[in-house]
């Protein structure tokens, strides 16, 4: 199975300091944000996602969206848009904060806002959670499970979804990527599109071929203001294309993911309990 996140960002970031492909400078305090970073993440909305659902409506595939509270509140249409094509509307925290280092009252109060600005929005209430970076904290897990989330992807372990026990109970893990993501082109520098795709299609390859006789999962990260140029949906095209000629591959929104781990007679269990 092939599992795509669609990070929806834009709208949603610092007004200063957060990661782009410009460098870091100290700005007054007279000026109360950075325009160049700014315009950049505006992409993401004006040209990024509406330009990816599009690919995604071409080849028939679902994806996931990890949608930041502030950006989808900035962008209201846009994300209805993205949950009337069918794709699933995940929590990915009301802004981009250092999670990790929430006492447990805030963290659970800042989790709560995530999904209800998301639901209130797009009508479906997110189940999937995607803390920023993945950095989560030591109630993070415990949380979401009380707060009836089904999953997280915040962790990199295996190349299959799996499940861990938290609270007693079996909560599922739909493992990300940072392998198969395009956050790698941030800057440009020594990266490229045509390593992105040749990348991911040899890592596509190897899991096809460890599928004949075990449960593979393969993961790949779409950012708005990244994936959504036209070379960068040139070469998730061609990926799409290419990986439809095998059989038996299955492209899958993170939420039916984990309901499959959920309830598949072979399943892995984590160890290490919460």
């Amino acid at each position: 199975m092939i599992s795509i996140s669609m990070q929806f960002e834009a709208g949603g970031q610092p007004p200063k300091g957060t990661d782009s492909p410009f460098p870091k400078v100290e700005f007054p305090e007279s000026m109360p944000s950075d325009p160049a970073t700014n315009t950049w993440f505006a992409y993401g909305y004006r040209e990024g996602i509406p330009r990816m659902l599009d690919l995604w409506d071409r080849h028939g595939v679902k994806v996931t969206s990890h949608m930041i509270g502030e950006a989808v509140r900035h962008n209201p249409d846009l994300a209805r848009e993205i949950v009337k094509r069918g794709h699933e509307a995940a929590a990915h925290g009301p802004r981009w904060s250092s999670q990790y280092q929430m006492r447990r009252e805030e963290e659970r109060r800042f989790l709560i806002e995530a999904r209800e600005m998301v639901a209130e929005v797009t009508g479906q209430t997110p189940v999937g959670y995607n803390a920023n970076w993945l950095r989560r904290g030591p109630n993070t897990l415990s949380l979401l499970q009380e707060l009836g989330f089904l999953y997280h992807i915040d962790d990199l372990s295996r190349d299959e979804p799996f499940l861990e026990k938290v609270n007693g109970k079996d909560f599922a893990v739909v493992p990300y990527t940072l392998r198969n993501n395009d956050i790698l082109l941030i800057e440009g520098r020594n990266y490229s599109p045509e390593k992105f795709l040749e990348q991911i299609k040899m890592d596509f390859d190897v899991l096809y071929r460890e599928g004949a006789t075990r449960r593979r999962l393969m993961s790949i990260s779409a950012h708005d203001r990244i994936s959504g140029t036209p070379q960068m949906v040139e070469a998730w095209d061609r990926f799409l294309t290419y990986a439809k000629k095998h059989r038996g591959v299955a492209f899958m929104r993170k939420d039916e993911i984990a309901r499959f781990a959920a309830t598949s007679a072979i399943t892995l269990r984590d160890p290490e309990t919460i």
